[in-house]
């Protein structure tokens, strides 16, 4: 199973890493979900009492999620929630299945690293529950992709792929929040590995097709949602 988090500040190791571990993907999956209004600078004090940890890991945290483009750096100093550009997000998804289909349509798969791929994601099982989910699958999910695009030879075209990927990922995060929708990826991405190791390209695009674009919808309108969630003033 997928998971790195955390269910509740309780009950957990009271060391500062895992604290902050915990405090870590707390405080993203509170971002992701609108929780925090736009532009309110997050104070680490405020934030500390209430994830029940000191400004210590918080600090940590908000230099982990601005690495990540979850929060922005205020002119007066801390971090506020950052603002999605859905409009760029939406361009750079349509280069993204350009490259896949590109390297998809290469028809020189290498079947020995199709076979480890197939091999590596039959030994991922989906999370039973929302609260065993983590918006990291994101790499996972990107790996998995990288790998496929490898597996086609063009490693120009890996490169590039791997460059939208990085440029989306904080916007990715938003398609892995529930266990659904974690589930249904790692049952899609197998499907694709068999469909080629079967000799069915055709059949292969037309899941990569749905793929991508049942992804690229869940992740546009939660990210929607999440963006109108803190302009009205989130939770926070």
């Amino acid at each position: 199973m997928y998971t790195d988090r955390y269910t509740g500040s309780e009950g957990i190791d009271d060391t500062v890493g895992s604290r902050g571990a915990w405090a870590y993907a707390e405080l993203k999956r509170r971002l992701l979900a609108g929780d925090h209004p736009l532009g309110r600078r997050l104070g680490e004090a405020a934030l500390g009492k209430t994830l029940g940890v000191s400004r210590t890991p918080i600090r940590d945290a908000l230099a982990r999620l601005h690495a990540e483009g979850l929060v922005v750096r205020l002119p007066e100093g801390g971090y506020s929630p950052s603002v999605p550009d859905l409009h760029t997000v939406a361009e750079l998804y349509e280069i993204r299945r350009h490259l896949e289909f590109g390297a998809l349509r290469r028809g020189s798969h290498d079947r020995s690293r199709l076979q480890v791929l197939a091999a590596e994601w039959a030994e991922i099982t989906g999370p039973a529950t929302d609260r065993e989910t983590s918006p990291d699958f994101v790499l996972q999910d990107e790996g998995f992709h990288l790998a496929l695009a490898e597996a086609a030879g063009n490693h120009a075209l890996v490169e590039h792929l791997r460059g939208v990927n990085e440029r989306i990922r904080s916007v990715r995060m938003h398609d892995f929040l529930t266990a659904d929708r974690v589930t249904r990826t790692i049952v899609e991405h197998r499907s694709i590995v068999e469909s080629l190791l079967e000799d069915d390209p055709a059949r292969a695009e037309r899941e990569l097709a749905g793929h991508l674009e049942i992804s690229e919808r869940v992740v546009a309108d939660r990210a929607a949602a999440a963006v109108g969630r803190m302009m009205v003033g989130g939770d926070g």
